[in-house]
């Protein structure tokens, strides 16, 4: 069932939207209330342009800066109507990336890594996707999967209604994508990095071929070695926050991890159909991570995120229904969303065993697969490819975003 995109701000609010950016997710319990964007971000250099959360628009989770901890990333509209979806659907997203969605993905598996436990995980997703007549993924045809951190079907963590959120956004993005995807959730104990670290070795273990992480923080405190796993491709976003000069998020700016940024997708324009940009809310900058060999670009000595990129802006956001502690259908944004549709496109692709990390999207003739942006910012900086898109390769897109899945 196609519907039409029904995300819009009016007035001053839209030309605010333009410039959203944040970070997100902590615990439910014990955590520290939302204080909006700029003071949840005051500690780190985002460069020299802030972005403000305009009233619209909330962290899912809101960023305490609890050391030892990751925070999922995703922005909630509040002020779009529950009753029914209102965002990009699954066809939008088909079409706007050209994907194979009908055909592509079957005996490849996805997992999803986050933390706590959502209730209504299986019974949200058969609502999103028997609203837009997706085939039934569920426990008893085997498509669906919930599981602890061990691997079992049973004794999930403390439920958490942030973290659900974040759930359903997963649950939702992968089966917009990849509908024939099997989807495996694996459900960490806390937001520790050593239990999302157990959790992303458990998924692969249990036969994962993409790993989907839709968290984040900085702080030096997740162990590489959980996300490097040959013939896996580890999936991550960056930062919602734009240009950070001296950015370290986690897992995301990993050599072995592929980093998502952000755009802002409209639908109209072009041979395409659809016009995208840069979302000046996409994370970019400099790692202190070593610098991959195959990453060539001269303005920053260690590892440069992103590898690629795709829709994340909440004013051209996507529909997502949740109903553990809220209303049903949401409106979500955040390069959360971007890495999701960038994990189940690698699972459409089914090419995971062949496909060496990011590497490969900077071998020649990956390009010709993607749309390069070359428009927006989301930022300043001395090399400016850092902060706005340019021809090829530049940081808040990497190469740009999927056009098929030749490139995967």
């Amino acid at each position: 069932m196609h519907r039409t995109n029904r995300c819009f701000l009016p007035g001053r609010v839209a030309a605010i939207a333009a410039a959203l950016g944040l970070s997100s997710c902590g615990v439910e319990r014990g955590s520290v209330p939302a204080a909006g964007f700029a003071a949840s971000q005051s500690a780190q250099a985002l460069g020299s342009q802030r972005f403000v959360l305009p009233p619209n628009v909330k962290e899912v989770c809101p960023h305490t800066g609890a050391p030892g901890v990751a925070f999922c990333q995703a922005l909630q509209r509040s002020d779009v109507p529950s009753g029914s979806p209102s965002g990009y659907v699954p066809a939008d997203l088909q079409s706007a990336y050209n994907l194979p969605s009908s055909t592509g993905g079957k005996n490849q598996t996805v997992a999803i890594v986050d933390a706590f436990d959502d209730p209504a995980a299986e019974s949200d997703l058969f609502m999103y996707r028997n609203e837009f007549g997706l085939p039934v993924c569920s426990t008893l045809n085997g498509c669906f999967s919930k599981l602890n951190q061990a691997g079992k079907p049973r004794f999930y963590p403390p439920p958490n209604s942030n973290w659900a959120i974040e759930i359903s956004i997963d649950l939702d993005m992968i089966s917009a994508t990849c509908p024939n995807c099997n989807i495996m959730l694996i459900e960490a104990n806390s937001s520790s990095w050593h239990d999302l670290g157990a959790s992303v070795n458990e998924a692969v273990t249990l036969g994962a071929h993409v790993v989907a992480n839709s968290y984040g923080a900085s702080g030096k405190g997740a162990n590489p070695a959980d996300y490097n796993h040959a013939g896996v491709v580890i999936v991550s976003p960056s930062p919602d926050g734009g240009y950070d000069g001296g950015m370290d998020n986690e897992p995301s700016d990993f050599p072995t991890v592929v980093s998502v940024g952000g755009t802002t997708l409209n639908r109209g324009g072009g041979s395409r159909g659809w016009t995208e940009a840069v979302w000046p809310g996409s994370g970019s900058g400099c790692s202190s991570f070593t610098k991959p060999t195959w990453q060539h670009d001269a303005g920053c000595k260690r590892r440069t995120a992103n590898d690629i990129a795709a829709d994340a802006n909440p004013s051209t956001g996507v529909a997502v229904y949740d109903s553990y502690k809220q209303s049903g259908w949401q409106q979500i944004g955040g390069d959360s969303i971007a890495s999701d549709i960038i994990s189940g496109v690698f699972g459409l692709a089914g090419n995971a065993n062949q496909f060496n990390g990011a590497e490969s999207f900077y071998q020649s003739g990956a390009t010709q697969y993607l749309f390069d942006m070359t428009t927006g910012a989301n930022g300043s900086c001395s090399h400016r490819y850092l902060c706005t898109a340019e021809v090829g390769f530049d940081g808040p897109s990497g190469w740009g975003t999927p056009d098929g899945v030749g490139a995967f």
